[in-house]
């Protein structure tokens, strides 16, 4: 994290944290400057207050689960996201439908068109599929509900501490989530960017304002490109991300999946002793980079 120093002749600078305490020289008039540190940004939550979070996917579970544990082995959080599987399947069925019915009226209107006209009647099977394929989307969309993602204190889910809430039912090119406290204040936007996930996926956190808290993105460009052509052979390119400080190439932390049978992942901010990232975005962000990301 960069530390502002001003000196008394009226140049100010950025300098690098691990100068914290030390005694610096002022470039433009000599004078000696102590580097303070900015005070350690206190977090809202017991829960939330430390620099590493373990989590474990729970499995033979319908919904998405998981445990968010400490160093130490105490568990801290419960977060659970819906899969909604029978709706699921019934819109599924419907746009089934959908899209069969809309192919037998194709099939009955070209034969009923005048066979010598094969281009009319290429236009218009093809027109009729392709209105069939659009239907049974927007079908299985407006039947799907919103997939949000909750935090709680424990499995009881008694209190629920967080949430992200799914902006859009569907999206074309970026997905986009809201993180929102217990009290339902508004604390980030994470969208992803789809495009820029071809060869190597990103996420942007972004404040309520507009302004870019960090960006996670996958660990290697040389590791995501060989994730895209051979896939994660068997564990040993197992997807991680590093989070970046917004506008630079800073690392504040990392999520990595350990390598395990079952999914455990370790979200890593040790790289961000101040803690300018608020550990609930963090945390936030780590889960989606996971469900989010289908993994």
């Amino acid at each position: 994290m960069a530390i502002g120093v001003r000196c008394t002749c009226g140049q100010s600078y950025q300098l690098k944290d691990e100068l914290a305490g030390k005694l610096v020289k002022c470039p433009a008039c000599g004078a000696e400057l102590r580097v303070t540190a900015p005070e350690r940004r206190p977090q809202a939550d017991t829960a939330f207050d430390r620099d590493k979070f373990l989590l474990r996917q729970k499995h033979l579970a319908i919904d998405e689960k998981y445990y968010v544990w400490d160093e130490e082995g105490r568990m801290l959080l419960f977060v659970e996201r819906p899969v909604f599987l029978l709706r699921a399947i019934l819109a599924l069925l419907v746009a089934v439908v959908a899209a069969v019915v809309f192919l037998i009226a194709a099939i009955a209107l070209v034969t009923v068109l005048d066979p010598e006209s094969k281009v009319l009647v290429l236009v218009v099977g093809i027109s009729l599929v392709v209105c069939g394929g659009f239907a049974a989307l927007a079908l299985w969309t407006l039947m799907m509900p919103k997939r949000h993602v909750s935090f709680y204190r424990d499995d009881s889910r008694q209190e629920r501490l967080l949430e992200i809430l799914q902006d859009k039912k569907f999206w074309l090119w970026k997905a986009t989530y809201s993180v929102r406290d217990a009290a339902g204040i508004p604390l980030a936007n994470l969208h992803k960017n789809y495009l820029y996930s071809i060869f190597r996926k990103r996420w942007d956190c972004i404040t309520p304002d507009g302004a870019t808290v960090c960006v996670a993105r996958e660990d290697s460009l040389i590791l995501s490109l060989l994730r895209r052509f051979i896939g994660p052979l068997f564990g040993v390119l197992r997807t991680n991300f590093v989070i970046m400080a917004a506008d630079t190439d800073r690392v504040i932390g990392e999520f990595n999946r350990n390598f395990t049978i079952l999914d455990k992942y370790v979200l890593n901010l040790n790289h961000d002793p101040q803690r300018t990232l608020d550990r609930r975005i963090a945390l936030a962000l780590g889960v989606m980079l996971d469900t989010g990301e289908k993994r």
